[in-house]
């Protein structure tokens, strides 16, 4: 039988237990300690689903948080475990779902079948990773993929939001998305897809009012109870990602189980300087020998480094010729070819026509090269 009770109170209850006690509870024994307590509501706490977000301020937002009712299920003493899945936390008829994570907790490394999203709208937070701890400052972001052991600790009144997002929805919603032309949102895709291994991506977003938009509406969209509701949501986090890859790929950081965190520059340095990158340029850029540095780039993008520059140049080149009026030459000259007539023979190897017959076939319409999908 579900109980219920405001985010507010709930809180409220999480501080004072810590102050008059000095320990801290986990969410589940948290709320079985309520439940004892007859401190619990059997009949859901009225709310305004209709509440505009976007003109408030943080404290603002929180107030409106605080008055939303949470749906708590005691389990009469269970034991916790450490292993989360979907069913556990994932309402059934939704594949997002959003909350404001408490505050005060007990720390509790787990893992979960689930990708979960953590955004620092206010303050700080602990993110212990593995056997490595961090502080999340305000305006980042991290993406932690699933079977990876982690936790999130607040221990004052900062405000982090907490996404989860089942893997079913990840792989066939955002599978597109991830899938451009862009390097760094193939290897996202590499990363958190490879559910063997613990592997986070992290955000520097500053202070982005758009982003803390996006979640606002989610977790206003998560309080609705419409058929609306879930597209909806999977649509605010459809955005969610593009506006992370549009504005944010440059101040990425990952972590990697198999390969360290240290890769992912070599990645994002290919991606700003392929234009006039040689391998043994980025070689001595990052102190790796050439035969080690080739054997990395083939097996984390596929391809080996020849072939990769030639697809990121291929893949602008199509962008410019099916979006903008740049003349062939002027186009060969921004991705780094040094003549006209070597950017055409190279174009037309790839795609059997000359740039100015692409043009003529694309123009403005989504070009139809992906040049990181498997041959």
């Amino acid at each position: 039988m579900p109980y219920y009770l405001t985010y507010g109170e709930f809180q409220k209850n999480m501080k004072d237990y810590y102050l008059r006690n000095g320990s801290r509870l986990q969410f589940p024994e948290m709320t079985d300690y309520l439940y004892k307590k007859g401190l619990l509501l059997e009949t859901c706490p009225p709310s305004d689903p209709d509440v505009f977000f976007h003109d408030m301020t943080d404290e603002e937002f929180n107030r409106v948080i605080d008055s939303m009712p949470v749906t708590l299920y005691p389990a009469s003493g269970a034991p916790l475990t450490a292993n989360v899945r979907e069913s556990d936390i994932i309402p059934t008829a939704r594949d997002v779902f959003v909350i404001r994570h408490p505050r005060y907790t007990r720390p509790l490394n787990h893992m979960h079948n689930y990708f979960e999203i953590n955004y620092v709208a206010q303050g700080q937070c602990t993110f212990i990773f593995e056997n490595e701890t961090r502080v999340m400052h305000e305006g980042e972001l991290c993406i932690i993929a699933p079977s990876s052991k982690h936790d999130i600790v607040i221990e004052d009144d900062s405000t982090v939001f907490d996404i989860m997002l089942r893997k079913s929805t990840f792989d066939t919603t955002f599978f597109s998305l991830l899938s451009r032309k862009d390097l760094l949102s193939y290897f996202f895709r590499t990363i958190l897809q490879d559910d063997s291994h613990a592997n986070y991506l992290l955000f520097f977003a500053a202070d982005n009012q758009w982003i803390k938009s996006i979640i606002r509406n989610l977790m206003g969209e998560c309080n609705q109870s419409d058929s609306y509701s879930n597209f909806c949501c999977v649509n605010w986090v459809n955005l969610l990602f593009s506006t992370l890859l549009r504005n944010y790929s440059q101040t990425i950081q990952f972590y990697n189980y198999q390969m360290g965190a240290d890769f992912s520059l070599v990645l994002q340095y290919i991606q700003h300087n392929y234009q006039t990158l040689t391998l043994s340029a980025l070689a001595g850029l990052f102190h790796y020998s050439e035969p080690h540095l080739c054997t990395l780039i083939k097996q984390n993008t596929g391809h080996t480094f020849t072939d990769l520059i030639k697809r990121l140049r291929l893949a602008d080149a199509v962008d410019y010729l099916a979006n903008t009026d740049l003349k062939v030459g002027e186009i060969a000259e921004k991705i780094g070819y040094h003549s006209a007539d070597h950017f055409s023979r190279v174009f037309r190897s790839t795609y059997k026509m000359s740039p100015q017959e692409y043009r003529k076939n694309n123009k403005n319409t989504e070009p139809a090269f992906l040049p990181f999908t498997y041959d």
